[in-house]
């Protein structure tokens, strides 16, 4: 029993090095080699955990990058409180964590998503799937929304997800480089805008009956 848990906490602590060295570097830039001079391991230990470095950036991507993703974007939202309060409150918890970040570097979905895209399909794979959740969660969570009375019923669900999910791809890569809690600030106003514009109008506001009429 202690050498299978010494065994599992070497792994992970292999695969949070190695998720810090991929973010960092990008994948292809970072060999088998940088990682266990960080780690101080030797290469037979590598293999005898691993059997590839792709075999070890999958592993990577279902035991921290799925988990990252779901405590960050995906279970914030969950809950029928109001979704748009609930998805500006994650938006803006996320990207200040960014602006405090020192070290970083962008959205590291996004930017594994750049590096794979057309270069390994394996590992697109496992990424699409990770984006896939995304956009089914924020999907379900608007049509919560409407449901409930808080977004206006002819909202399209799905253009609304894809619209999020690009959005905020898109302001973490502009947060790298110049001036991130401004460009934060910004974003989040007009977010906060756009939301505006899709919660219901006059008498059906906040109203699930006249929305969708009495289901008793």
């Amino acid at each position: 029993m202690d050498k299978t848990l010494k065994r599992m906490a070497t792994m992970q602590r292999m695969q949070v090095t190695g998720l810090e060295l991929f973010y960092k570097k990008g994948y292809y830039n970072t060999s088998v080699d940088d990682i266990l001079k960080e780690l101080s391991l030797s290469k037979g230990a590598f293999y005898y955990h691993f059997d590839s470095k792709e075999d070890f950036f999958i592993q990577i991507i279902e035991n921290l990058l799925v988990r990252k993703m779901y405590s960050m974007l995906i279970e914030p939202i969950e809950g029928h409180e109001n979704t748009l309060d609930l998805i500006t409150n994650c938006f803006e918890e996320a990207l200040e964590t960014a602006v405090h970040n020192e070290l970083d570097f962008g959205f590291v979905l996004s930017n594994f998503v750049n590096e794979f895209n057309g270069k390994n399909e394996k590992i697109m794979v496992h990424l699409n799937d990770i984006l896939r959740i995304w956009e089914a969660n924020l999907v379900s969570a608007v049509q919560r929304g409407k449901f409930n009375g808080f977004i206006d019923r002819h909202v399209d669900s799905e253009g609304v997800a894809v619209f999020l999910m690009s959005s905020y791809m898109g302001i973490r890569t502009l947060m790298v480089e110049t001036a991130p809690s401004a460009r934060k600030y910004r974003f989040m106003s007009q977010l906060r805008q756009y939301f505006k514009s899709i919660e219901p109008k006059g008498e059906n506001s906040l109203n699930p009956n006249a929305v969708f009429g009495n289901v008793n």
